[in-house]
């Protein structure tokens, strides 16, 4: 046999007399390869990718911090939505000179900007007598359950890719979005008036719809001006909640120091058991000029 297949070419289109699925004796073990696509990752580079993992982390206890402070009245809902106001236009601002090299943006772009933001800031403004009796039927524990699957939801279903030249979005983070969305709004109805429902709501909209579109451009700045900015919204959240529960605090910096630091870690530990054998019984894949 071994004299019989010494004309035995690695090629389909050539007639042979040997059957299509035949293998040189000698060159079968040759051709085995072990995780041939693998690529090691390094520790801190995960690290920094979590960040904006971390980052959302932070964006959803400070809104819930801020929610617990409306509903018991600790906090002005005209001081929020100054707040709110003031973060908007520092936050396009920003987004502007991040995206200063970006050739598509111009004048049109920014008056649809303008125009889209009025519309929303007017529809809120409509719709808060609404979404404040909006759940009236509804029991509170139900409102405190499913509005901590909303936020779960949110979470597990949020885009934390790196920017791209030519961005995309995808259908999980317009689910999670939603998610984030209707989530503040069953508690806004929880809200004893219409200026904190409206309030609350349009601080639900710039943390969940127009942040994570800036965090998209920051992930392209400097690794100093990430960490920077995770730092400063984790020691925000956490300052936020220590005062309405110490508990709660401890979990949320255990789960920010478990995502951040420990995650990557075990996935950096887990690469050693990455074993995957490829060999000449894998399906062909063509090879393009």
């Amino acid at each position: 046999m071994s004299s019989e297949a010494d004309g035995w070419n690695k090629v389909l289109w050539e007639r042979q007399h040997f059957p299509d699925n035949y293998i040189h004796p000698h060159s079968f073990l040759s051709s085995l390869r072990r995780n041939p696509n693998f690529k090691p990752y390094t520790y801190w580079p995960l690290v920094l990718l979590c960040c904006a993992i971390t980052q959302h982390l932070a964006t959803i206890f400070t809104f819930l911090a801020v929610f617990v402070r409306l509903k018991e009245r600790w906090l002005d809902a005209r001081v929020l939505l100054w707040v709110s106001i003031v973060s908007f236009f520092g936050g396009y601002a920003m987004y502007e000179i991040l995206s200063y090299s970006n050739p598509v943006r111009g004048a049109f772009t920014r008056s649809n900007t303008i125009k889209s933001s009025l519309l929303v800031f007017l529809a809120l403004m409509g719709l808060s007598p609404v979404l404040r009796t909006l759940t009236a039927a509804t029991s509170s524990d139900s409102i405190w359950a499913l509005s901590a699957c909303l936020f779960f939801l949110n979470a597990l279903l949020a885009d934390y890719s790196s920017m791209k030249p030519v961005r995309q979005e995808r259908l999980t983070s317009v689910l999670s979005m939603n998610a984030a969305i209707s989530s503040s709004v069953v508690l806004a109805s929880r809200l004893p008036d219409d200026l904190a429902v409206f309030a609350l709501v349009l601080f639900a909209v710039q943390l969940f719809a127009l942040f994570p579109i800036l965090r998209h451009q920051l992930q392209v700045t400097p690794q100093v001006a990430q960490i920077l900015f995770t730092l400063i919204l984790c020691v925000l959240s956490f300052a936020l909640t220590l005062p309405l529960s110490v508990s709660v605090a401890y979990i949320y910096a255990g789960i920010s120091i478990t995502v951040t630091f420990v995650a990557p870690g075990v996935l950096v530990w887990a690469q050693k058991y990455k074993n995957e054998i490829r060999g000449p019984w894998d399906v062909a894949v063509p090879r393009l000029n």
